[in-house]
């Protein structure tokens, strides 16, 4: 059984009840991690999930509220005494400057670390970027700040596909990950640059002919976030759900 468990779902600035939006991909074989945020042991611990079974992470973009708590994850499984190699997926500049912000921690010089492996994303369309007998992962850059990607997530044993936008504005990208998706995870932040409103992440949905979204890195300061969906809902007449904290989706 393949299982996504959401560990945050705010935006940029989180609340107690509202990490910054990350989330994991469990299966029998592989554990994974797209982005990492807030204390990633303690997240994981909350959430039912084991550390010492992680296999890969993604960094879909070089922000803080995405990737400020990778060196304190790699560090705790060090100190911890984890010895399996963790694969890491992203773009060149992401992983370049997460390279450099680990050199500035000294990680060279931490006793017998474990190994980890930098797999460099070219910044094309439907990039395959993992590929496995329960998985097809891929790629797309999409219209952030900064580079970043979505990806799309095929589950070979049960068929299944899951979506996620990233942070972006609308984009055609997003809709070609998302093609026949039966999960569409998009962000919901607003009308700013770089970002969307929900509105636009059901019309994304509607053109990708997905099943289900989920609306993520949502406001919590401002209004009721559950409002969202009614927003989606004028644009998406398929199942909406805002996504919370802890919640599990089966693939």
């Amino acid at each position: 059984m393949t299982e996504v468990i959401i560990l945050g779902t705010a935006n940029a600035v989180s609340d107690e009840k509202h990490e910054n939006t990350h989330f994991a991909i469990s299966s029998e074989k592989r554990f994974l991690m797209v982005d990492c945020v807030g204390n990633p042991l303690v997240r994981l611990k909350q959430a039912g999930l084991d550390y010492r079974n992680l296999t890969d992470l993604f960094l879909t973009h070089f922000h803080p509220d995405h990737v400020s708590a990778v060196p304190l994850l790699l560090m705790n499984l060090w100190l911890m005494g984890h010895s399996r190699l963790i694969n890491i997926y992203g773009l060149h500049p992401t992983l370049d400057k997460m390279e450099t912000l680990m050199d500035a921690f000294g990680w060279q010089n931490w006793p017998n670390f474990f190994p980890v492996a930098f797999h460099r994303l070219p910044s094309e369309k439907m990039t395959l970027a993992l590929e496995d007998s329960e998985f097809r992962i891929y790629t797309s850059p999409v219209k952030h700040l900064i580079p970043a990607i979505g990806l799309r997530v095929e589950v070979l044993n049960s068929g299944k596909i899951l979506a996620y936008s990233c942070d972006t504005a609308p984009c055609k990208e997003v809709e070609e990950l998302a093609a026949g998706a039966d999960v569409l995870i998009h962000e919901a932040t607003g009308d700013s640059p770089g970002h969307s409103p929900a509105i636009k992440a059901g019309e994304v949905a509607q053109k990708a002919g997905a099943k289900n979204l989920y609306l993520i890195h949502y406001d919590t300061r401002n209004g009721d976030p559950r409002n969202l969906v009614d927003e989606a809902r004028k644009s998406f007449p398929g199942e909406i759900t805002l996504a919370e904290d802890f919640m599990k989706i089966q693939l």
